[in-house]
Parts: C-alpha cells; sequence; structure tokens
C-alpha cells in the first residue's frame, strides 16, 4: 500500500507536513500515527498518511485481484453515498458473486477489511456491492422495518425480526432511530444475530 511518512516535533506539525506533502486537507487523508521518537535533546511524532482517493484506488484493485482469482471478468462502479465509498460490481454472472443471500459479497467485505485493518491498523468505511443488491435489499429492509414499526407501535407487542448481518441491521437501526413510538436492539449471537423493535413506553 503506498503509504508514506511524515515526521514533526508534534502529531500536529507531522499532519502538517502530510497534508503539504500529498497536497490534500487533513479530512482527505487517513493518518497512522506510528511511535514517537525521544532523545535527550530531540523528540519526534511520526505518521503514515495515505490519500482517501489513493486509498480507494487500491481497494478497487484488491477486489478486481480477488475477483480475477475466482475466474471472474468484472468491472467496478465507485459511487459515494454519506461520504462512504461504494465499490459496486458489475459482471455478465452476477448471481456468484452474490451468493445465497449476499453470502459471497459479505465474504469480499471481510477479507478487504482484513486487509485494509492490517495495513492501515485503523476502521476504514466502505462498502462492496454487487449489481446493485445491497441497495436494492436497503430499500426493502427500510419499508420492512418501516411497516414492522407500525404494526409495533399499534400492538404493542415487540417483534423479531429475521437473522440479519451488520450491515442489514445497522439500515433498520439508522431508519428507526428517530422514532416516537418504537426502539430497536440486537440480540442473539453469530449467526442467529438480529433486530428486535420494541414499544416505547407511553409517557
Amino acid at each position: 500500500m503506498n503509504k508514506q511518512t511524515f515526521t514533526g516535533k508534534t502529531k500536529e506539525e507531522a499532519i502538517i507536513n502530510a497534508k503539504e506533502g500529498l497536497n490534500a486537507k487533513e479530512d482527505e487523508l487517513i493518518i497512522i500515527e506510528k511511535e514517537i521518537k525521544k532523545s535527550l535533546f530531540n523528540k519526534k511524532t511520526e505518521i503514515e498518511a495515505i490519500t482517501k482517493e489513493e486509498l480507494n484506488k487500491e481497494i478497487k484493485e484488491y477486489i478486481l485481484k480477488i475477483v480475477k482469482n475466482m475466474g471472474i471478468n468484472a468491472k467496478i462502479e465507485t459511487k459515494t453515498r454519506e461520504e462512504t465509498p461504494i465499490f459496486n460490481l458489475i459482471a455478465p454472472d452476477v448471481s456468484i458473486l452474490i451468493g445465497k443471500n449476499g453470502r459471497t459479497i459479505d465474504a469480499l467485505q471481510n477479507i478487504t477489511s482484513q486487509m485494509l485493518n492490517t495495513e492501515l491498523n485503523t476502521y476504514y468505511r466502505f462498502i462492496i456491492d454487487v449489481n446493485d443488491y445491497k441497495a436494492k435489499r436497503r430499500v426493502r429492509i427500510e419499508k420492512m422495518a418501516k411497516y414492522t414499526a407500525k404494526d409495533v407501535a399499534r400492538t404493542k407487542v415487540e417483534a423479531h425480526l429475521e437473522p440479519m448481518n451488520s450491515f442489514e441491521r445497522r439500515i433498520v437501526h439508522n431508519i428507526l432511530s428517530e422514532s416516537k413510538d418504537v426502539y430497536t436492539e440486537s440480540e442473539g449471537e453469530n449467526k442467529e444475530r438480529h433486530v428486535v423493535i420494541k414499544p416505547k413506553e407511553a409517557e
């Protein structure tokens, strides 16, 4: 990964040097704090930095390499939603890349996340999709969550949704986060992890 090293007497100075060296604003950079080197008369902070633009290019190349090793010819459309980069794979046969209930997409996401965690030692949010599968699923989940929330608000009986991955659970939590009638909690372990929609007590 094309990270560059910058130093300064303080972390702030090192970041200034990174911004100048990479010709970018601070919010356009991923900063990885390294060590503070001390000697009797000297102290300096060392950081590594990479622009988000460059990082997204490397993520795209990494995903395409994995897919190519699977024997699949694919292209990637890159877009952004709510400041989160989305890498949308387009291929002649998308069913292989999607997998049962999106499991192959989840595997691609996990493998790429692990690579980034190793390289960056920090969390970087991104989404891998295939032929807008997740985007379409997002719409379906939001509709289902709103419908179920109305039912819970009416009956005052909590509803347990089907098991979902973390991406899908987050959709439910977010869409109902400002509801005056219900609230959400995640329950269960591993593959049984799911969202429960519960009625709020009347004030």
